[in-house]
Protein backbone atom coordinates (compact mmCIF):
# COMPACT_ATOMS: atom_id res chain seq x y z
CA UNK A 1 0.00 0.00 0.00
CA UNK A 2 1.57 3.26 -1.10
CA UNK A 3 1.87 6.09 1.39
CA UNK A 4 0.20 8.50 -1.03
CA UNK A 5 -2.84 6.25 -1.27
CA UNK A 6 -3.62 6.82 2.41
CA UNK A 7 -2.42 10.39 2.74
CA UNK A 8 -3.62 12.01 -0.46
CA UNK A 9 -4.75 15.58 0.10
CA UNK A 10 -7.59 17.54 -1.40
CA UNK A 11 -6.75 20.93 -2.87
CA UNK A 12 -8.52 23.93 -1.37
CA UNK A 13 -9.63 24.99 -4.87
CA UNK A 14 -11.35 21.62 -5.37
CA UNK A 15 -12.97 21.78 -1.92
CA UNK A 16 -14.48 25.17 -2.68
CA UNK A 17 -15.64 24.27 -6.20
CA UNK A 18 -17.34 21.10 -4.95
CA UNK A 19 -19.11 23.05 -2.20
CA UNK A 20 -20.74 25.22 -4.87
CA UNK A 21 -22.09 22.39 -7.04
CA UNK A 22 -25.67 23.06 -8.05
CA UNK A 23 -28.28 21.07 -6.15
CA UNK A 24 -25.94 20.06 -3.31
CA UNK A 25 -24.95 23.45 -1.89
CA UNK A 26 -26.18 24.77 1.44
CA UNK A 27 -27.93 28.14 1.85
CA UNK A 28 -25.67 31.10 2.80
CA UNK A 29 -27.77 33.21 5.19
CA UNK A 30 -25.69 33.61 8.41
CA UNK A 31 -24.11 36.95 9.37
CA UNK A 32 -21.57 37.72 12.16
CA UNK A 33 -24.28 38.18 14.81
CA UNK A 34 -25.74 34.77 13.99
CA UNK A 35 -22.28 33.18 14.17
CA UNK A 36 -21.40 34.82 17.51
CA UNK A 37 -24.78 33.70 18.91
CA UNK A 38 -24.15 30.22 17.49
CA UNK A 39 -20.81 30.08 19.31
CA UNK A 40 -22.22 31.37 22.61
CA UNK A 41 -25.21 29.06 22.16
CA UNK A 42 -22.84 26.11 21.96
CA UNK A 43 -20.39 27.18 24.67
CA UNK A 44 -22.74 28.47 27.39
CA UNK A 45 -24.64 25.37 28.41
CA UNK A 46 -23.74 22.13 30.14
CA UNK A 47 -20.37 23.49 31.25
CA UNK A 48 -21.85 26.40 33.19
CA UNK A 49 -25.12 24.80 34.31
CA UNK A 50 -23.93 21.24 35.08
CA UNK A 51 -20.23 20.40 34.76
CA UNK A 52 -18.89 23.37 36.77
CA UNK A 53 -20.34 21.95 39.98
CA UNK A 54 -19.46 18.33 39.20
CA UNK A 55 -15.84 19.08 38.30
CA UNK A 56 -15.43 21.28 41.40
CA UNK A 57 -16.85 18.57 43.66
CA UNK A 58 -14.80 15.70 42.26
CA UNK A 59 -11.51 17.17 41.02
CA UNK A 60 -10.58 20.81 41.65
CA UNK A 61 -12.66 22.42 44.41
CA UNK A 62 -12.86 26.25 44.16
CA UNK A 63 -9.77 26.05 41.93
CA UNK A 64 -12.12 24.99 39.13
CA UNK A 65 -11.72 28.69 38.28
CA UNK A 66 -8.09 27.95 37.38
CA UNK A 67 -9.25 24.92 35.37
CA UNK A 68 -11.49 27.20 33.31
CA UNK A 69 -8.63 29.63 32.72
CA UNK A 70 -6.31 26.81 31.56
CA UNK A 71 -8.99 25.47 29.21
CA UNK A 72 -9.76 28.97 27.93
CA UNK A 73 -6.10 29.63 27.12
CA UNK A 74 -5.87 26.32 25.26
CA UNK A 75 -9.13 27.11 23.47
CA UNK A 76 -7.89 30.59 22.59
CA UNK A 77 -4.80 29.17 20.87
CA UNK A 78 -6.87 26.48 19.12
CA UNK A 79 -9.53 29.07 18.26
CA UNK A 80 -6.96 31.17 16.39
CA UNK A 81 -6.03 28.09 14.36
CA UNK A 82 -9.70 27.38 13.61
CA UNK A 83 -10.22 31.02 12.60
CA UNK A 84 -7.39 30.82 10.05
CA UNK A 85 -8.80 27.67 8.50
CA UNK A 86 -12.42 28.83 8.58
CA UNK A 87 -11.55 32.06 6.74
CA UNK A 88 -9.36 30.22 4.21
CA UNK A 89 -11.56 27.12 3.68
CA UNK A 90 -15.17 28.28 4.22
CA UNK A 91 -16.59 24.78 3.82
CA UNK A 92 -18.83 22.61 6.03
CA UNK A 93 -16.90 19.91 7.89
CA UNK A 94 -14.75 21.75 10.43
CA UNK A 95 -11.54 19.95 11.46
CA UNK A 96 -12.29 17.05 9.08
CA UNK A 97 -12.17 19.34 6.03
CA UNK A 98 -9.09 21.21 7.29
CA UNK A 99 -7.24 17.92 7.84
CA UNK A 100 -8.15 16.67 4.36
CA UNK A 101 -6.49 19.74 2.85
CA UNK A 102 -3.35 19.54 4.99
CA UNK A 103 -2.43 16.08 6.32
CA UNK A 104 -4.33 13.73 4.03
CA UNK A 105 -7.36 11.50 3.78
CA UNK A 106 -6.69 8.82 6.40
CA UNK A 107 -5.99 11.31 9.19
CA UNK A 108 -8.96 13.38 7.98
CA UNK A 109 -11.15 10.29 8.41
CA UNK A 110 -9.72 9.72 11.89
CA UNK A 111 -10.53 13.29 12.94
CA UNK A 112 -13.96 13.10 11.29
CA UNK A 113 -14.72 9.93 13.22
CA UNK A 114 -13.36 11.57 16.37
CA UNK A 115 -15.69 14.55 15.86
CA UNK A 116 -18.66 12.22 16.30
CA UNK A 117 -17.59 12.01 19.95
CA UNK A 118 -17.56 15.80 20.11
CA UNK A 119 -20.91 16.51 18.48
CA UNK A 120 -23.19 13.48 18.58
CA UNK A 121 -22.12 12.31 22.04
CA UNK A 122 -21.98 15.95 23.12
CA UNK A 123 -25.63 16.44 22.24
CA UNK A 124 -26.49 13.27 24.15
CA UNK A 125 -24.50 14.49 27.17
CA UNK A 126 -26.24 17.85 27.25
CA UNK A 127 -29.67 16.23 26.84
CA UNK A 128 -29.06 14.41 30.15
CA UNK A 129 -28.33 17.73 31.88
CA UNK A 130 -31.42 19.26 30.23
CA UNK A 131 -33.50 16.40 31.60
CA UNK A 132 -32.21 17.05 35.14
CA UNK A 133 -33.22 20.72 35.08
CA UNK A 134 -36.60 20.05 33.42
CA UNK A 135 -37.44 17.35 35.97
CA UNK A 136 -36.46 19.68 38.82
CA UNK A 137 -38.47 22.60 37.39
CA UNK A 138 -41.60 20.49 36.82
CA UNK A 139 -41.28 19.08 40.35
CA UNK A 140 -41.26 22.65 41.73
CA UNK A 141 -44.66 23.31 40.15
CA UNK A 142 -46.14 19.97 41.26
CA UNK A 143 -45.56 17.92 38.08
CA UNK A 144 -43.21 15.11 39.00
CA UNK A 145 -41.82 12.85 36.26
CA UNK A 146 -41.36 9.30 37.62
CA UNK A 147 -37.71 8.50 38.32
CA UNK A 148 -37.80 5.44 36.08
CA UNK A 149 -38.67 7.72 33.14
CA UNK A 150 -36.28 10.60 33.92
CA UNK A 151 -32.97 8.91 34.73
CA UNK A 152 -30.40 6.88 32.82
CA UNK A 153 -30.85 3.11 33.25
CA UNK A 154 -27.05 2.74 33.40
CA UNK A 155 -24.59 4.59 35.67
CA UNK A 156 -20.81 4.63 36.13
CA UNK A 157 -18.71 5.40 39.21
CA UNK A 158 -14.94 5.35 39.63
CA UNK A 159 -13.99 2.18 41.52
CA UNK A 160 -17.45 0.69 41.13
CA UNK A 161 -17.74 0.53 37.35
CA UNK A 162 -21.01 0.24 35.45
CA UNK A 163 -24.24 -0.70 37.22
CA UNK A 164 -27.99 -0.62 36.66
CA UNK A 165 -30.04 2.18 38.27
CA UNK A 166 -33.43 0.50 37.88
CA UNK A 167 -34.69 3.25 35.55
CA UNK A 168 -36.13 2.40 32.12
CA UNK A 169 -35.17 5.43 30.01
CA UNK A 170 -34.41 9.13 30.33
CA UNK A 171 -37.50 10.27 28.44
CA UNK A 172 -36.99 14.08 28.66
CA UNK A 173 -33.51 13.63 27.12
CA UNK A 174 -35.02 11.70 24.20
CA UNK A 175 -37.76 14.31 23.76
CA UNK A 176 -35.48 17.36 23.50
CA UNK A 177 -33.22 15.69 20.93
CA UNK A 178 -36.24 14.68 18.83
CA UNK A 179 -37.64 18.24 18.95
CA UNK A 180 -34.34 19.90 17.99
CA UNK A 181 -33.73 17.36 15.22
CA UNK A 182 -37.11 18.22 13.67
CA UNK A 183 -36.29 21.94 13.90
CA UNK A 184 -32.94 21.45 12.16
CA UNK A 185 -34.53 19.51 9.30
CA UNK A 186 -36.88 22.44 8.64
CA UNK A 187 -34.06 24.93 8.10
CA UNK A 188 -30.89 26.68 9.27
CA UNK A 189 -32.50 30.16 9.38
CA UNK A 190 -35.35 29.00 11.62
CA UNK A 191 -32.87 27.14 13.82
CA UNK A 192 -30.53 30.11 14.25
CA UNK A 193 -33.40 32.52 14.96
CA UNK A 194 -34.56 30.13 17.71
CA UNK A 195 -30.98 29.98 19.00
CA UNK A 196 -30.58 33.79 19.04
CA UNK A 197 -33.63 34.19 21.30
CA UNK A 198 -32.41 31.47 23.67
CA UNK A 199 -28.89 32.94 23.86
CA UNK A 200 -30.26 36.32 24.97
CA UNK A 201 -32.44 34.65 27.62
CA UNK A 202 -29.70 32.51 29.14
CA UNK A 203 -27.10 35.30 29.22
CA UNK A 204 -29.58 37.50 31.12
CA UNK A 205 -30.14 34.70 33.65
CA UNK A 206 -26.41 34.13 34.09
CA UNK A 207 -25.78 37.86 34.59
CA UNK A 208 -28.55 37.94 37.23
CA UNK A 209 -26.93 34.98 39.04
CA UNK A 210 -23.51 36.67 39.02
CA UNK A 211 -24.77 40.13 39.98
CA UNK A 212 -27.03 39.07 42.86
CA UNK A 213 -24.95 36.06 43.91
CA UNK A 214 -21.87 38.15 44.78
CA UNK A 215 -23.67 39.50 47.85
CA UNK A 216 -24.09 35.96 49.26
CA UNK A 217 -20.51 34.76 48.85
CA UNK A 218 -18.93 33.32 51.99
CA UNK A 219 -15.17 33.54 51.48
CA UNK A 220 -14.70 30.59 53.87
CA UNK A 221 -16.10 28.38 51.11
CA UNK A 222 -12.98 29.21 49.09
CA UNK A 223 -10.72 27.82 51.85
CA UNK A 224 -8.71 25.90 50.85
CA UNK A 225 -8.88 27.31 47.33
CA UNK A 226 -6.85 24.33 46.07
CA UNK A 227 -7.93 21.31 48.18
CA UNK A 228 -5.16 18.94 49.20
CA UNK A 229 -4.49 16.06 46.82
CA UNK A 230 -5.96 12.76 48.07
CA UNK A 231 -2.90 10.72 47.07
CA UNK A 232 -4.31 9.89 43.65
CA UNK A 233 -3.60 11.79 40.43
CA UNK A 234 -6.50 13.99 39.42
CA UNK A 235 -8.27 14.07 42.79
CA UNK A 236 -7.67 17.65 43.98
CA UNK A 237 -4.33 19.45 44.19
CA UNK A 238 -2.75 20.71 40.95
CA UNK A 239 -3.34 17.40 39.20
CA UNK A 240 -7.03 17.82 40.06
CA UNK A 241 -6.98 21.26 38.45
CA UNK A 242 -5.56 19.71 35.28
CA UNK A 243 -8.13 16.92 35.31
CA UNK A 244 -10.87 19.46 35.96
CA UNK A 245 -9.63 21.44 32.94
CA UNK A 246 -9.78 18.31 30.81
CA UNK A 247 -13.28 17.40 31.94
CA UNK A 248 -14.81 20.87 31.54
CA UNK A 249 -13.03 21.37 28.21
CA UNK A 250 -16.21 19.87 26.80
CA UNK A 251 -17.86 23.16 27.74
CA UNK A 252 -15.92 25.07 25.08
CA UNK A 253 -16.78 23.06 21.98
CA UNK A 254 -19.36 25.58 20.79
CA UNK A 255 -16.78 27.75 18.99
CA UNK A 256 -15.71 24.67 17.02
CA UNK A 257 -19.34 24.26 15.94
CA UNK A 258 -19.23 27.76 14.41
CA UNK A 259 -16.73 26.45 11.86
CA UNK A 260 -19.11 23.68 10.76
CA UNK A 261 -21.52 26.38 9.54
CA UNK A 262 -18.91 28.07 7.31
CA UNK A 263 -20.72 26.95 4.16
CA UNK A 264 -23.85 28.76 5.35
CA UNK A 265 -22.14 32.05 6.25
CA UNK A 266 -22.73 35.09 4.01
CA UNK A 267 -19.14 36.32 4.21
CA UNK A 268 -17.16 33.48 5.84
CA UNK A 269 -13.70 34.92 5.19
CA UNK A 270 -14.51 37.94 7.36
CA UNK A 271 -17.20 36.66 9.71
CA UNK A 272 -15.92 33.22 10.76
CA UNK A 273 -12.94 34.55 12.78
CA UNK A 274 -15.26 37.11 14.41
CA UNK A 275 -17.83 34.45 15.33
CA UNK A 276 -15.20 32.09 16.77
CA UNK A 277 -13.10 34.52 18.82
CA UNK A 278 -15.85 36.86 20.12
CA UNK A 279 -18.05 33.97 21.30
CA UNK A 280 -15.03 32.38 23.03
CA UNK A 281 -14.05 35.61 24.86
CA UNK A 282 -17.58 36.40 26.09
CA UNK A 283 -18.19 32.83 27.24
CA UNK A 284 -14.87 32.53 29.10
CA UNK A 285 -15.57 35.68 31.15
CA UNK A 286 -19.01 34.36 32.12
CA UNK A 287 -17.61 30.90 33.03
CA UNK A 288 -14.98 32.32 35.38
CA UNK A 289 -17.44 34.63 37.14
CA UNK A 290 -20.06 31.89 37.60
CA UNK A 291 -17.44 29.48 38.97
CA UNK A 292 -16.30 32.08 41.52
CA UNK A 293 -19.83 32.91 42.67
CA UNK A 294 -21.03 29.29 42.77
CA UNK A 295 -18.10 27.96 44.83
CA UNK A 296 -18.35 31.06 47.05
CA UNK A 297 -22.04 30.47 47.86
CA UNK A 298 -21.84 26.67 48.24
CA UNK A 299 -19.02 24.52 49.61
CA UNK A 300 -17.56 22.70 46.61
CA UNK A 301 -18.23 19.19 47.98
CA UNK A 302 -21.99 19.89 47.88
CA UNK A 303 -22.02 20.53 44.12
CA UNK A 304 -22.05 16.95 42.79
CA UNK A 305 -25.63 17.36 41.51
CA UNK A 306 -27.33 17.69 38.09
CA UNK A 307 -28.39 21.30 38.82
CA UNK A 308 -25.56 23.04 40.78
CA UNK A 309 -26.69 26.62 40.04
CA UNK A 310 -30.13 25.84 41.48
CA UNK A 311 -28.36 24.45 44.57
CA UNK A 312 -26.41 27.71 44.77
CA UNK A 313 -29.61 29.75 44.72
CA UNK A 314 -31.13 27.51 47.46
CA UNK A 315 -28.01 27.91 49.61
CA UNK A 316 -28.34 31.71 49.48
CA UNK A 317 -31.70 31.42 51.28
CA UNK A 318 -34.71 33.67 50.88
CA UNK A 319 -32.65 36.49 49.41
CA UNK A 320 -32.16 34.64 46.14
CA UNK A 321 -35.15 32.29 46.23
CA UNK A 322 -36.97 34.46 43.64
CA UNK A 323 -34.16 33.65 41.19
CA UNK A 324 -34.62 29.86 41.41
CA UNK A 325 -37.27 29.47 38.66
CA UNK A 326 -35.36 31.87 36.39
CA UNK A 327 -32.15 29.88 36.86
CA UNK A 328 -33.90 26.69 35.89
CA UNK A 329 -35.67 28.26 32.92
CA UNK A 330 -32.35 29.80 31.82
CA UNK A 331 -30.60 26.44 32.18
CA UNK A 332 -33.32 24.66 30.21
CA UNK A 333 -33.12 27.29 27.47
CA UNK A 334 -29.33 27.32 27.54
CA UNK A 335 -28.97 23.58 27.29
CA UNK A 336 -31.53 23.53 24.47
CA UNK A 337 -29.38 25.86 22.38
CA UNK A 338 -26.26 23.74 23.02
CA UNK A 339 -28.10 20.66 21.77
CA UNK A 340 -29.19 22.64 18.71
CA UNK A 341 -25.64 23.77 17.92
CA UNK A 342 -24.17 20.28 18.34
CA UNK A 343 -26.89 18.59 16.30
CA UNK A 344 -26.35 21.25 13.64
CA UNK A 345 -22.60 20.53 13.50
CA UNK A 346 -22.46 16.74 13.25
CA UNK A 347 -24.71 16.28 10.16
CA UNK A 348 -22.57 18.78 8.24
CA UNK A 349 -19.46 16.73 9.01
CA UNK A 350 -21.21 13.56 7.81
CA UNK A 351 -22.35 15.55 4.75
CA UNK A 352 -18.75 16.51 3.92
CA UNK A 353 -17.47 12.96 4.42
CA UNK A 354 -20.17 11.56 2.14
CA UNK A 355 -19.38 14.17 -0.53
CA UNK A 356 -15.82 12.81 -0.47
CA UNK A 357 -17.02 9.21 -0.88
CA UNK A 358 -15.95 8.11 2.60
CA UNK A 359 -19.56 7.50 3.63
CA UNK A 360 -22.50 6.28 1.50
CA UNK A 361 -23.97 8.91 -0.92
CA UNK A 362 -27.26 9.05 0.99
CA UNK A 363 -25.44 11.00 3.72
CA UNK A 364 -24.83 13.90 1.30
CA UNK A 365 -28.50 14.32 0.34
CA UNK A 366 -29.89 17.85 0.73
CA UNK A 367 -33.61 18.42 1.26
CA UNK A 368 -35.08 19.85 -2.00
CA UNK A 369 -37.15 22.46 -0.14
CA UNK A 370 -35.30 23.26 3.11
CA UNK A 371 -31.73 22.92 1.69
CA UNK A 372 -30.56 21.11 4.81
CA UNK A 373 -28.66 17.78 5.08
CA UNK A 374 -31.81 16.10 6.35
CA UNK A 375 -30.77 12.44 6.17
CA UNK A 376 -27.66 12.97 8.30
CA UNK A 377 -29.64 15.23 10.66
CA UNK A 378 -32.22 12.49 11.26
CA UNK A 379 -29.54 9.79 11.68
CA UNK A 380 -27.55 11.97 14.11
CA UNK A 381 -30.65 12.85 16.14
CA UNK A 382 -31.81 9.23 16.33
CA UNK A 383 -28.48 7.91 17.62
CA UNK A 384 -28.08 10.85 20.06
CA UNK A 385 -31.59 10.21 21.42
CA UNK A 386 -30.75 6.56 22.15
CA UNK A 387 -27.41 7.41 23.81
CA UNK A 388 -28.91 10.29 25.84
CA UNK A 389 -31.81 8.11 26.92
CA UNK A 390 -29.58 5.32 28.23
CA UNK A 391 -26.28 6.66 29.60
CA UNK A 392 -25.16 9.05 32.43
CA UNK A 393 -23.72 12.52 31.94
CA UNK A 394 -20.35 11.86 33.60
CA UNK A 395 -19.09 9.08 31.33
CA UNK A 396 -20.49 10.80 28.24
CA UNK A 397 -18.93 14.16 29.15
CA UNK A 398 -15.44 12.69 29.49
CA UNK A 399 -15.74 11.00 26.09
CA UNK A 400 -16.74 14.31 24.53
CA UNK A 401 -13.81 16.10 26.18
CA UNK A 402 -11.19 13.66 24.91
CA UNK A 403 -12.65 13.81 21.41
CA UNK A 404 -12.64 17.61 21.45
CA UNK A 405 -9.07 17.84 22.75
CA UNK A 406 -7.84 15.46 20.04
CA UNK A 407 -9.56 17.58 17.35
CA UNK A 408 -8.00 20.78 18.72
CA UNK A 409 -4.55 19.16 18.75
CA UNK A 410 -4.76 18.09 15.11
CA UNK A 411 -6.13 21.46 13.89
CA UNK A 412 -3.33 23.32 15.70
CA UNK A 413 -0.67 21.09 14.12
CA UNK A 414 -2.35 21.40 10.71
CA UNK A 415 -1.86 25.20 10.71
CA UNK A 416 1.91 24.69 10.99
CA UNK A 417 1.89 21.99 8.29
CA UNK A 418 -0.07 24.14 5.81
CA UNK A 419 2.14 27.19 6.44
CA UNK A 420 5.11 25.01 5.37
CA UNK A 421 3.52 23.14 2.46
CA UNK A 422 1.37 25.96 0.99
CA UNK A 423 2.82 29.28 2.18
CA UNK A 424 1.42 31.10 -0.89
CA UNK A 425 -2.25 30.46 -0.07
CA UNK A 426 -4.41 33.52 0.58
CA UNK A 427 -5.22 33.70 4.30
CA UNK A 428 -7.87 36.38 5.09
CA UNK A 429 -7.15 35.75 8.79
CA UNK A 430 -3.72 34.63 10.00
CA UNK A 431 -2.97 32.91 13.30
CA UNK A 432 -0.37 35.19 14.97
CA UNK A 433 3.10 34.05 16.08
CA UNK A 434 3.20 30.77 14.16
CA UNK A 435 4.49 28.23 15.12
CA UNK A 436 4.42 29.25 18.81
CA UNK A 437 0.65 29.79 19.17
CA UNK A 438 -0.41 26.50 17.48
CA UNK A 439 2.31 24.57 19.32
CA UNK A 440 1.04 25.92 22.65
CA UNK A 441 -2.53 25.09 21.62
CA UNK A 442 -1.54 21.52 20.81
CA UNK A 443 0.57 21.11 23.99
CA UNK A 444 -2.16 22.37 26.34
CA UNK A 445 -4.66 20.03 24.68
CA UNK A 446 -2.29 17.05 24.95
CA UNK A 447 -1.61 17.72 28.64
CA UNK A 448 -5.34 17.76 29.33
CA UNK A 449 -5.83 14.54 27.32
CA UNK A 450 -3.27 12.75 29.51
CA UNK A 451 -4.97 14.05 32.65
CA UNK A 452 -8.26 12.28 31.83
CA UNK A 453 -9.14 8.97 33.53
CA UNK A 454 -7.87 5.67 32.06
CA UNK A 455 -11.37 4.29 31.24
CA UNK A 456 -11.92 7.31 29.00
CA UNK A 457 -8.74 6.44 27.10
CA UNK A 458 -9.84 2.84 26.71
CA UNK A 459 -13.21 3.92 25.30
CA UNK A 460 -11.47 6.33 22.90
CA UNK A 461 -9.15 3.60 21.59
CA UNK A 462 -12.10 1.24 21.10
CA UNK A 463 -14.03 3.95 19.26
CA UNK A 464 -11.08 4.70 16.98
CA UNK A 465 -10.59 1.00 16.14
CA UNK A 466 -14.23 0.86 15.00
CA UNK A 467 -13.57 3.93 12.83
CA UNK A 468 -10.47 2.39 11.22
CA UNK A 469 -12.42 -0.78 10.37
CA UNK A 470 -15.19 1.27 8.71
CA UNK A 471 -12.65 3.31 6.74
CA UNK A 472 -10.85 0.30 5.28
CA UNK A 473 -14.06 -1.65 4.64
CA UNK A 474 -15.87 1.24 2.89
CA UNK A 475 -14.19 4.66 2.75
CA UNK A 476 -10.85 3.51 1.32
CA UNK A 477 -12.58 1.74 -1.60
CA UNK A 478 -15.08 4.51 -2.40
CA UNK A 479 -12.88 7.59 -1.88
CA UNK A 480 -13.54 10.01 -4.75
CA UNK A 481 -10.08 11.53 -4.60
CA UNK A 482 -8.47 8.08 -4.89
CA UNK A 483 -10.71 6.97 -7.75
CA UNK A 484 -10.16 10.34 -9.46
CA UNK A 485 -6.70 11.69 -8.75
CA UNK A 486 -7.63 15.33 -9.40
CA UNK A 487 -7.37 17.67 -6.51
CA UNK A 488 -4.34 16.18 -4.80
CA UNK A 489 -1.95 18.53 -3.16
Amino acid sequence: MKKSSLFQKKSIELLISQSEEKGTSLKRILGPTNLIALGIGGIIGAGIFVLTGQAAAQYAGPAIVISFIISAIGCGFAGLAYAEFASMIPIAGSAYTYSYATIGEFLAWIIGWDLILEYLFGAATVSVGWSGYVSSFLSDIGLKIPTYLSQSPFAYEVGKGWFSTGAVINLPAVFIIAFVTALLVVGIKESTNFNNIIVIAKILVIILFIAFGFAYINSQNWVPFIPENKGEFGIFGWSGILRGAGVIFFAYIGFDAVSTAAQEAKNPKRDMPIGIMVSLIISTILYILVALVLTGIVKYDKLLVPDPMAVGVDAAGNGLFWLRPFIKIGAIAGLSSVILVLLLGQPRIFYSMAKDGLLPPIFSKVHPKFRTPYITTIVTGSVAAVVGGLFPIGALGEMVSIGTLLAFTIVSISVIVLRKTNPELHRPFKTPWVPFVPILGALISVVQIFSLPLPTWIRLIGWMLIGVIIYFSYGYKHSKIRNNSSGTA
